[in-house]
């Protein structure tokens, strides 16, 4: 019989997965007609043996690149031989993959996680991506053309062979091409050979190039499979005509998905929320994608650390990242004013997890970081009053792929200096502390500087400000730190270089109150002949700057300073940003007050491509705006981190067509909280009318010439969210 023809039982079942099986002792015979991978063979290095579960499944797969393989969707379905749906996002199961190893015995390749599934709708195809990179295997080119019949196809697995259930040695066979559907093929194994269970996923390979995917076949050989089938006929998924679709879904920055459902999230602080009848205890509302309702997060749970008191000011700083990599978004949450024991407002942090029913939900809920408590530098620290840790927080993950912390205390007393303040660093197992008394870090320790107070890092780098630095016998004037992912001998990050306004390299100059480094942000940068973005555009915020208008200085009118980290670790100032005069190309006049830099947002929309005009934003706040005779309005800039300014700004503000609707009020300091992802720029208003409300504008609302697109509103009273709130907006992530 025809594989085309098989039943959907005997077509998908047997092969698509293992069962739980044990190992066999030592590698065993290929299939009748197939061939054993020599160690030295590294021609299918790029081939993986993914594990469903506690062995509940096993296939094959292909990294098609450093972060994702294509393997088959019916590895993941709940019943294949019903249907092969499969749930986008994080898998239900714990799944592994082991990528370029050729006999599963040793130690060759990589092994990781599979921490989110994309699935084809139209074929047994699924996107896996991993949660690291896999570095030191080199991925499969997809083909661009089509299968034809009478084409001979290698491909490879690991699934079962003549002799052995679970085979320890990757192998290969040879398939003819008989037919060629608009998504499928059907093949023939030549010799003998055929698809077993275990290779579903698999490889399959014309001229070095992936036309397909191992899906069904007859298993005539295979161990266990009934002496009188002898068919070696199958059929293939065929990926040869979806390079674009895996371009696109590799390419795309990481959502926030607290469970893991594929659906973008959104966490939305309110520090100066009433809890329990104590006022300004602060929560985190968070509100799930898809319709799937809304959550309040605040230290009144049970497995939220601490508990809820009178300024707390819990969420007053917050962050994302899946730091124990299992595919779900993990919520950072800064409680700035938090008293420890009889200690007022030295502050903690907690890494609150997702999970597949919400934050919270999960076996593992909540990992607290406490100075003087844990392991490592926050453990021998203790906590002091005014220290503020968490007063900023930066996480994210390394170019390697290892999820980290930043955590800024800017009240920290060092070396007997009060308020000098420090930032903390945790990365897998380190947890160190880094100050301006560190080995190497620019600057020096002094009373009053807040080292910490603002924060940011990439994949790459990673900057702490000092905002009330003195320079020169200028107080406040402000400096900042750059370091690197690399730990330095002594432990901490390694620094790169420090900047301030008294360098040759850097515009303007030092004065009292610039509070240069206020607001930091950092994004992936990759030039032009580079081959990937390891490198950084880093935006420094100086809100405190006076600039002048002619013969007039106008008194924290506030300016941007935006430059490149190179890979070698160098700065290269590219352009300051300021508001200038009515008649300049930048929108705006610069004006008394203005601040102009007080907060920043950065990203890069397509971190795998050379960096473009397009691909690079920067949104700067300017929440002391005054719009006509409304005192600190604020408003919003948006340019491009690497193109000149004028023809790239886009002013915001509120009720001008941008999407924000109303209009200015006195005190609503509009870009107090901005925010960028891949997708939209979410601009808080905190500060009214009303309880607070966030906006998430869509990308071609904050780009000059963009189409003006329907915003998404979150305000209290609407969407399931309750109808309080203080400061509703303050951060959004």
């Amino acid at each position: 019989m025809h594989p085309s023809r098989l039943s959907r039982v005997a077509a998908l079942g047997a092969v698509l997965a293992t069962g739980s099986l044990a190992l066999s002792a030592a590698p065993a015979a290929a299939v009748t007609g197939g061939t054993p991978v020599a160690d030295a063979d590294t021609t299918y290095a790029y081939t993986a043996q993914v594990i469903v579960g506690g062995h509940d499944r096993g296939c094959s797969a292909v990294l098609v690149d450093t972060e994702w393989l294509l393997t088959a969707a019916s590895c993941f379905a709940a019943d294949p031989a019903v249907s092969l749906e499969v749930a986008p996002g994080a898998p239900a199961k714990t799944v592994t993959a082991v990528v370029g190893r050729t006999d599963l015995s040793n130690s060759q390749g990589a092994e990781r996680r599979v921490v989110e599934l994309v699935p084809r709708t139209d074929r047994d195809v699924v996107l896996a991506r991993l949660n690291r990179p896999v570095t030191n295997v080199a991925p499969a080119a997809l083909a661009t053309t089509a299968p034809t019949a009478g084409q001979e196809a290698k491909f490879a697995g690991y699934g079962r062979t003549a002799d052995a259930w679970a085979p320890l040695r990757l192998h290969t066979g040879t398939y003819t091409v008989d037919s060629v559907a608009a998504t499928s093929a059907d093949v023939t194994g030549v010799n003998g050979a055929a698809a077993c269970m275990g290779d579903a996923g698999g490889p399959v390979v014309v001229a070095g190039t992936l036309i397909g995917l191992s899906s069904r076949s007859q298993q005539g050989g295979c161990h266990g499979t009934d002496a009188a089938q002898t068919g070696t006929g199958g059929v293939i998924s065929r990926v040869d005509d979806l390079a674009s679709w895996v371009s696109s879904k590799v390419r795309a920055p990481r959502i926030t998905d607290f469970n893991g459902d594929g659906t973008e999230d959104i966490a939305i602080a309110d520090p100066a929320a009433t809890v329990g009848g104590d006022t300004n205890a602060g929560l985190v509302r968070i509100v799930y994608g898809g319709g799937k309702g809304t959550a309040e997060i605040n230290q009144d749970l049970d497995w939220v650390a601490g508990g809820a008191e009178q300024g707390d000011w819990f969420g007053d700083a917050i962050d994302t990242v899946d730091y124990n990599e299992d595919g779900y978004t993990d919520l950072v949450v800064g409680s700035t004013l938090e008293d420890v024991g009889s200690v007022a407002d030295a502050g903690f942090v907690d890494v609150l997890y997702g999970a597949p029913g919400g934050l919270g939900t999960g076996t593992l809920k909540n990992t607290h970081f406490e100075q003087g408590a844990g392991t490592g530098a926050i453990k021998a620290t203790a906590p002091g009053a005014g220290e503020r840790m968490g007063d900023a927080v930066a996480a994210g993950t390394t170019a390697a792929g290892e999820p980290y912390l930043v955590i800024g205390v800017p009240g920290e007393t060092v070396n007997g200096k009060a308020k000098a303040g420090m930032a903390f660093y945790l990365r897998g197992g380190t947890n160190v502390a880094v100050h301006q008394d560190s080995t190497d870090v620019p600057g020096a320790v002094e009373a009053d500087d807040g080292f910490g107070a603002a924060v940011a890092a990439d994949a790459n780098h990673i900057a702490v400000g000092a905002p009330n630095e003195n320079i020169g016998g200028d107080d406040a004037s402000g400096n900042l730190a750059v370091f690197s992912h690399t730990l330095h001998s002594d432990g901490h990050p390694k620094p790169l270089f420090g900047l301030d306004q008294d360098l040759d390299n850097v515009s303007g100059a030092a004065e009292a109150g610039d509070e240069f480094g206020y607001a930091l942000t950092l994004t992936d940068y990759r030039p032009s002949g580079a081959a990937t973005a390891d490198e950084s555009i880093l935006a420094i915020g100086s809100p405190g700057e006076a600039m002048t208008i002619g013969t007039s200085s106008r008194a924290a009118a506030g300016r941007v300073v935006v430059g490149r980290v190179t890979a070698a670790g160098t700065w290269q100032e590219s352009r300051q940003l300021w508001q200038g005069t009515a008649d300049d190309d930048v929108s705006g006049t610069a004006e008394t007050g203005d601040r102009m830099g007080e907060s920043l947002t950065a990203v890069n929309t397509d971190p795998r491509a050379v960096s473009t005009a397009a691909t690079m934003r920067l949104a700067v706040g300017a929440p002391g705006e005054a719009l006509g005779a409304v005192a600190n309005a604020g408003a919003v800039h948006t340019f491009s981190l690497v193109a000149a300014a004028g023809a790239n700004d886009r002013w915001i503000e509120a009720g001008d067509g941008d999407g924000i609707p109303g209009s200015p009020g006195a005190n609503q300091y509009l870009g107090r909280n901005i925010h960028y992802t891949a997708t939209h720029l979410y601009v808080g208003m905190p500060y009214g009318p009303g309880l607070g409300a966030l906006y998430a504008l869509p990308m071609s609302n904050t780009v000059v010439g963009g189409a003006v697109a329907p915003v998404t509103a979150y305000k209290p009273g609407t969407g399931g969210l309750p109808n309080v709130g203080v400061r509703f907006g303050a951060q959004a992530r």
